[in-house]
């Protein structure tokens, strides 16, 4: 299974990732969110990441093309993550800088599956809740009814997002086994705020189940 934690912003939360395993880390370069990183801070990381066995992930919301690209140069990202409402011409702009997409998909019923068929050019879905109005785009501690995936129909690889945590790990792998999972507060102390011992407790638990 790929695991991805979000909203990673020190090198002792990066390292104890990589020590359980995490395939990928997400910086979230988005203003209005608790987990918001600095240029300065992500470049740091991933420069940190290049001597270890994890993949750092540039997550992105509406970003103008422009400024993207240039993050991209600066940080030496590899793969980005789109949760806005970026169509499939903004996906080919940005793959000529020669990055994999992971493309978010909110869910809250199963027409909401059908915007896959939007993203042909991604390297991987992400499936999350589909936030109200007045909510961030993703990082809400909250779930989409799971089921609605049991009929997806798709060739990329693709995460579960949204509410994952201790407590319900070992329901989503015997239910839904997915080929990978995407976790930002289920693994947090107070909101933005990573713990070290709580990753390790769920990565137990993954491995347990």
């Amino acid at each position: 299974m790929i695991i991805k934690i979000c909203g990673i912003q020190n090198e002792s939360t990066l390292i104890c990732c990589e020590k359980n395993n995490v395939n990928f880390f997400g910086m979230i370069f988005y203003q209005k969110s608790p987990r918001n990183i600095s240029i300065e801070n992500a470049s740091f990381l991933q420069k940190i990441s290049n001597d270890l066995n994890i993949n750092g992930v540039g997550v992105f919301v509406d970003e103008n093309i422009n400024k993207l690209e240039k993050i991209i140069k600066e940080i030496n990202l590899k793969f980005i993550q789109l949760h806005g409402s970026e169509d499939e011409s903004y996906i080919k702009k940005i793959k000529r800088n020669d990055v994999k997409i992971i493309k978010s998909i909110s869910i809250s019923n199963k027409d909401d599956l059908s915007e896959i068929n939007k993203y042909q050019s991604v390297d991987y879905f992400l499936f999350d809740y589909k936030p109200l109005k007045g909510e961030l785009p993703g990082g809400n501690a909250k779930s989409f009814d799971w089921n609605l995936l049991g009929n997806l129909d798709t060739d990329k690889p693709w995460f579960l997002s949204g509410g994952i945590n201790t407590n319900n790990i070992e329901k989503i792998i015997n239910d839904l086994d997915p080929p990978g999972i995407d976790l930002s507060s289920g693994v947090e102390k107070e909101l933005g705020i990573k713990d070290n011992r709580i990753i390790n407790n769920f990565i137990g638990k993954l491995k347990d189940a």
